[in-house]
């Protein structure tokens, strides 16, 4: 057994409770060597100049620790990235909050993105609904290496503007024309097309390198990366140790009359549905091509259902501590305001001000931060679909909820298994 696999092996030992309940995708470790890799490896944004670590990085639990991403073109990570400088600066910010990766190797993931755009499906030949509809590679195992081939083609994540290189050039005119660019220049580099040689039986040589064997080193490296089962909640259930009295305070309540746990359920804390919460809007939105406004409208742009106005995906509450800001736009910068919102959505959605967002500086973008604000109609929208009862809760109340939720969070699980590389194949700086 090697160290890595042993240290994996005693990470899940320690949350015998949480290890029994949830089963994840099988991986190979040195897939997930390669992943790890690739996962730092700006070689996969068409400018070179951006990883998948530059916004889900170790030092962040896995998330960038923002409201709204700062993609292609920003510089730093975490809270300490600038939306950049001069010809090189963002246009657009991230519609969206960077969702940890916690446990995402779990089977029962079945949708992803705060959309649910990525989910498994019968009605495409290759299994999956995806933006890419029957574009979609054949032979990718399951919806996390499905899943992991969209940030790197998408315009201000990872790809690029058009006419700045040929990977953003590509996608335009249709996304899977870029899929072949990015894995031809992974291929090329010698030490990837050695390790992808050794690692899979399918590939004789470099050249036989597709983007669905780089789907798969990703997700074999997700999916074994955060796997995060040892919180103090699982030793309480598994006898092995107490809660403080504030958290048992809070367990009750959040399995009781706050109602936390009729979405927030299972042992991921997750009933992996869409619900609308009435979050303040804010940012440039994600629109669909034909709407003029910067709004969000969350499911319905992926079913174009309007009952599934402003709902978005349950997010699993395991390091939940760790990786503020919350909300599909990270509009709350703490779990006391996110709980508080819960139990009260009208009065929180007219309280909130903007100061609670955390947006790397772009004077350029001001303008429109905000804009979407001050459309009355837009903002009746959002306050009129609320899926969840509004709570009476007291301060009190609300700390020991907020006491219980850091009780979610992983003991040596938080910091990840392989970690950051020092060096990645391409020679190209590590964030």
């Amino acid at each position: 057994m090697t160290l890595h696999r042993l240290l994996l092996a005693l990470i899940l030992a320690a949350a015998p409770a949480g290890a029994e309940e949830v089963t994840f995708h099988p991986f190979d470790e040195a897939r997930a060597r390669i992943g790890q890799l690739l996962f730092y490896d700006p070689i996969l944004s068409g400018n070179r100049n951006i990883s998948c670590g530059t916004c889900h990085h170790h030092e962040t639990f896995s998330a960038d620790g923002l409201s709204l991403g700062i993609g292609e073109g920003g510089q730093g990570v975490g809270t300490e990235r600038t939306a950049g400088q001069g010809d090189d600066a963002i246009r657009k910010r991230v519609p969206r909050h960077a969702p940890a990766l916690w446990n995402v190797g779990a089977v029962e993931f079945t949708r992803f993105f705060h959309d649910g755009r990525v989910a498994r499906s019968p009605h495409y030949e290759v299994g999956f609904d995806t933006p890419a509809e029957e574009w979609l590679p054949e032979g990718l195992p399951h919806l996390l290496a499905v899943q992991a081939l969209f940030p790197m083609v998408a315009q201000f994540e990872m790809a690029g503007n058009p006419r700045e290189n040929e990977v953003a050039g590509a996608i335009h005119d249709r996304v899977d024309y870029a899929w072949p660019i990015l894995a031809k220049r992974v291929r090329t580099i010698p030490d990837y097309g050695e390790m992808f040689v050794a690692a899979f039986d399918d590939v004789a040589t470099p050249e036989d390198v597709t983007i669905v064997h780089i789907g798969i080193a990703l997700a074999d490296f997700m999916g074994s990366e955060w796997r995060s089962l040892d919180a103090p909640y699982d030793a309480w259930r598994a006898g092995q140790a107490t809660l403080t009295a504030a958290q048992a305070r809070g367990h009750d309540l959040f399995f009781g009359r706050a109602g936390c746990a009729e979405c927030h359920s299972g042992p991921l804390f997750t009933d992996h549905e869409f619900h609308a919460l009435a979050l303040p809007p804010f940012g440039p939105g994600r629109t669909r091509r034909f709407d003029p406004l910067p709004r969000d409208t969350g499911r319905m742009a992926a079913t174009d259902d309007l009952e599934d106005a402003y709902r978005f995906r349950t997010p699993s509450l395991r390091n939940v501590a760790l990786t503020a800001p919350y909300g599909h736009n990270g509009a709350y910068p703490t779990l006391d305001g996110i709980v508080r919102h819960h139990a009260d959505p009208a009065a929180a959605l007219a309280k909130w001000s903007p100061a609670m967002a955390r947006l790397p500086d772009a004077p350029w973008l001001a303008a429109t931060d905000f804009v979407i604000r001050n459309d009355v109609r837009e903002m009746a929208r959002v306050a009129a679909r609320v899926d969840i009862t509004p709570v009476a809760l007291s301060d009190a109340d609300v700390a020991d909820l907020v006491a219980f939720l850091n009780a979610l969070t992983g003991g040596d699980s938080r910091d990840g298994r392989l970690g950051r590389p020092d060096a990645v194949p391409s020679g190209l700086p590590v964030d």
